[in-house]
């Protein structure tokens, strides 16, 4: 299927954002995207303390360990420009409890995948204000670099110098994926949103194996001693390298209209 169709027949509503002096568009429309994504396991305990609602419940894996997944994105081509962007997720279930290995198998089978955005730094103030103003989401300004090497993409976040983390991952041979389903979970003055994305994976590969990937946290900043407590393993659990995508981010919504 050609580049572009994925937007075919979705209506984006317009409206005036003066402090930048331009139109936004929602939804937001992602056009050529890079992403490389390492799930790691963690203490379910630990994680559970950073989840900002008691009917947020962490997707295990087995009992006592839940899932982190750091996702790198790479945007070139974006209705608010090219940016990069770092998220720290945890997959969830909101309300209802979910079953250790069943429910995160059930997920990848349908590709629908659920989280709470714990962390989501940007690199444009356009960014960080339509996320953190509309969405809610825990934005911040910083520095998200991208590396390539024969074989390998490397990116290393970092906020006024200090470096936060480094994500490496194989780039691996591809082929196009059926497409995906992300509901967001994030919270906006003490009120849960969820929000939809929409992604067309067009180059796209996964490995389970542990040498696949591989996460360096730093020491000094605050990201830096949350992740160094919660008891991430050693190695990634999966690891996903999509070297070209196209993305939708849905308007987000209250709960209680889910």
């Amino acid at each position: 299927m050609e580049r572009g169709y994925f937007f075919k027949d979705v209506v984006q509503l317009e409206f005036a954002v003066p402090e930048f002096n331009r139109v936004g568009k929602l939804p937001c429309f992602y056009y050529d995207t890079t992403t490389m994504t390492a799930a790691f396991t963690a203490s379910t305990k630990k994680v559970r303390r950073y989840l900002p609602l008691p009917e947020m419940h962490p997707v295990e894996m087995i009992p006592e360990r839940c899932l982190v997944a750091f996702t790198a994105f790479e945007y070139r081509d974006t209705d608010i420009d090219p940016y990069n962007e770092f998220s720290i997720a945890v997959p969830i279930t909101f309300r209802c409890r979910s079953i250790p290995g069943l429910t995160i198998m059930r997920r990848a089978r349908t590709r629908r995948m659920t989280g709470y955005v714990w962390h989501l730094p940007v690199t444009t103030e356009i960014a960080r204000r339509g996320g953190v103003d509309h969405y809610g989401y825990p934005k911040f300004i910083a520095d998200i670099v991208f590396e390539r090497t024969p074989g390998i993409l490397t990116c290393t976040l970092a906020e006024a110098g200090e470096t936060i983390l480094t994500l490496t991952g194989k780039t691996l041979s591809t082929k196009p994926e059926k497409r995906t389903r992300i509901r967001t979970y994030s919270v906006k003055n003490g009120t849960p949103l969820v929000a939809n994305i929409h992604v067309n994976p067009l180059d796209f590969a996964q490995s389970m194996k542990r040498d696949a990937a591989s996460l360096k946290i730093g020491s000094n900043h605050a990201i830096c001693r949350e992740l160094s407590g919660i008891g991430l393993s050693a190695r990634p659990i999966l690891y996903q390298y999509i070297p070209l995508n196209e993305a939708i981010l849905f308007p987000p919504r209250n709960m209680i209209d889910d």
